[in-house]
């Protein structure tokens, strides 16, 4: 199998470079997490895999582990089609939210990715407050957004949709289609060239499977129908996993997220409503509040209809969330650093008295 074709680049090369001595260290890539073990592919093919008992030892949390589209170093147990990892290699970017609970730990969805697509329902699903969620974390990790409305079929007028979206999404690219029918679906390949990888992210039922199975040509992935009586999908794929299509690209096909938790910053938040940032600019106070305060440049687009109210509440919204987690962050920060303190503390007295 040639590595080109799964993402192997000069990025990758030169972090792998410390580690292709004589030692039968190859570069692979995950292409499934399982409960236990690892789904890869290298030059010697699809391999079941594990972390190396040391490489378990000096992970401190789970984004130290590997997820799908990472690359790793491993070594191929010849003729058991098993491998063992040694080395996670720096990732070029990843996909994460906060992990679910209350710990302020991030969890990573997917990595080294070229392209997130953004699966929303054309159907009882639309939700362009939760497409401004997915954008701000898309943008903080690094990969170019596209947003594809799907179940054209269920809609009246899918073009007044899209131009909706398109008040949201800025300049990201949208585009609408029908999975299920007979639409042409090149202009997706042709987002996800030879070597490249694309992610299918959104919440269940939104037709992420029945599109990669469109872009492999049969019905590889299983999909179900969304349910009638709530309007909400069914989860269909259960786990992460990495794809490879017949035109050369690579394709991450995710569950569907009922939650999403940010992991961002305020930087991402601007670049997605830069739009209400350039309004705000524009208060007659710098500490507008924009909910009463009088020459308030927020109020008076909405009231004009230049800026839409949900829009506006989802930014306040998000951005108490993400003001949340700089100081759980922060807090997590100083514990840690209290007991590594503590630590230093009690091995100096010790070593006091052993001398």
């Amino acid at each position: 199998m040639n590595i080109t074709l799964l993402g192997w680049n000069s990025f990758f090369q030169e972090e792998f470079e410390g580690f292709s001595g004589g030692q039968g260290f190859i570069p692979a890539r995950i292409a499934r997490q399982n409960k236990h073990n690892y789904n890869v592919l290298c030059e010697k093919g699809a391999l079941t895999a594990e972390v190396s008992g040391s490489f378990s030892y000096l992970a401190e949390a789970s984004v130290d582990f590997p997820t799908v589209g990472d690359w790793v170093v491993i070594n191929a147990i010849e003729d058991d089609n098993k491998a063992i990892i040694h080395k996670l290699l720096p990732r070029k970017n990843s996909f994460s939210r906060k992990a679910a609970g209350i710990e302020t730990e991030a969890q990573v969805l997917a990595s080294n990715i070229d392209t997130v697509f953004v699966v929303a329902g054309l159907d009882r699903d639309f939700n362009p407050r939760r497409i401004e969620r997915y954008m701000t974390l898309i943008r903080n990790s690094g990969a170019e957004p596209v947003i594809l409305l799907n179940k054209a079929d269920l809609c009246s007028d899918p073009s007044a949709r899209v131009s909706e979206i398109e008040k949201v999404a800025q300049d990201v690219p949208v585009y609408y289609l029908s999975a299920t029918c007979d639409d042409d679906i090149s202009q997706i390949n042709n987002l996800i060239p030879t070597g490249k990888t694309g992610a299918m992210l959104g919440s269940s039922g939104t037709g992420k499977s029945t599109i990669i199975n469109r872009l492999l040509g049969e019905d590889i992935l299983a999909t179900s129908e969304t349910s009638g009586a709530v309007g909400k999908g069914r989860h269909t794929t259960t786990w992460r996993e990495l794809i490879l299509l017949p035109s050369g690209g690579i394709v991450i096909d995710t569950p569907g997220l009922r939650e999403i938790q940010l992991w961002a910053d305020e930087e991402d938040l601007s670049i997605t409503f830069d739009d209400i940032e350039e309004i705000a600019a524009k208060c007659r106070f710098r500490n507008c509040k924009h909910k009463s305060e009088p020459g308030c440049a927020i109020i008076q687009a909405i009231e004009e209809e230049i800026l839409d109210y949900r829009r506006v509440q989802n930014y306040h919204k998000m951005k108490r969330e993400i003001r949340f987690l700089e100081a759980r962050k922060e807090q997590r920060y100083m514990i840690s650093k209290s007991k590594g303190k503590a630590l230093s503390r009690f091995i100096r007295q010790r070593m006091k008295l052993k001398y």
